[in-house]
């Protein structure tokens, strides 16, 4: 019997980190890890059509850090920072309201992503772009595709829509493949995606996946 592994933490502590780093916290570890996914959960949610493809949090004994990974990182920040100071104090109101701990100070840094073509997530987001603007999604799984493969560091991509595909009454799988997608090889960088695309009739969910070749210790 084969066992699914979400190809992230299959590679954990090995060529991926954790998304959630803290140092010098002692007996606070529930309250924490609370705090840490209803977050996560709150910014994806309110960041949705912003391309984000990864939140990342660092916390010290009197530090929150929020590293928000963007490929449009303007729409983020805002006219001369107004909307960081503004996601900054809602982040604040929310922890407050749901009496979470944010264990001292709460920074916000927002970085850039150079390549959102080769980002599994910014592509998977695309993808439900498409589809919620009612386009073919064979065209709008092809196109992708085909984006992705362009980038000269991606060897392989993989991607997979299922549910009630061109407003069908039974939900089914399809799938789109180019190049190779090693997923029990460990040096393997995998970058994996799970998205939704929310129609009137549905949602479809998103998978994809991208081969960008493998990680040697220099």
């Amino acid at each position: 019997m084969t066992h699914q592994v979400h190809p992230y933490s299959h590679r954990l502590g090995i060529i991926r980190d954790w998304k959630s780093r803290w140092f010098g916290v002692k007996n606070k570890y529930k309250e924490f890890l609370k705090s840490d996914v209803l977050l996560r959960e709150y910014l994806e949610k309110k960041l949705r059509g912003n391309y984000v493809s990864n939140i990342e949090m660092e916390r010290g004994e009197k530090i929150l850090r929020i590293i928000i990974e963007t490929s449009r990182p303007g729409m983020i920040i805002g006219r001369s920072g107004d909307g960081a100071v503004k996601l900054k104090n809602d982040v604040l109101s929310y922890l407050r309201k749901n009496k979470l701990s944010s264990g001292g100070e709460v920074k916000i840094d927002i970085k850039e992503v150079k390549s959102p073509e080769s980002n599994a997530m910014i592509a998977a987001q695309m993808i439900a772009d498409g589809l919620e603007k009612r386009l073919p999604f064979r065209r709008v799984g092809k196109q992708m595709l085909e984006k992705v493969i362009a980038n000269r560091d991606v060897s392989g991509v993989k991607i997979e829509l299922s549910g009630r595909l061109a407003g069908a009454t039974m939900a089914r799988k399809e799938k789109l493949k180019k190049g190779r997608i090693p997923l029990q090889t460990f040096r393997a960088d995998v970058d994996f995606a799970r998205y939704e695309a929310r129609l009137p009739y549905g949602g479809i969910g998103i998978k994809v996946w991208i081969y960008k070749g493998e990680i040697f210790k220099k």
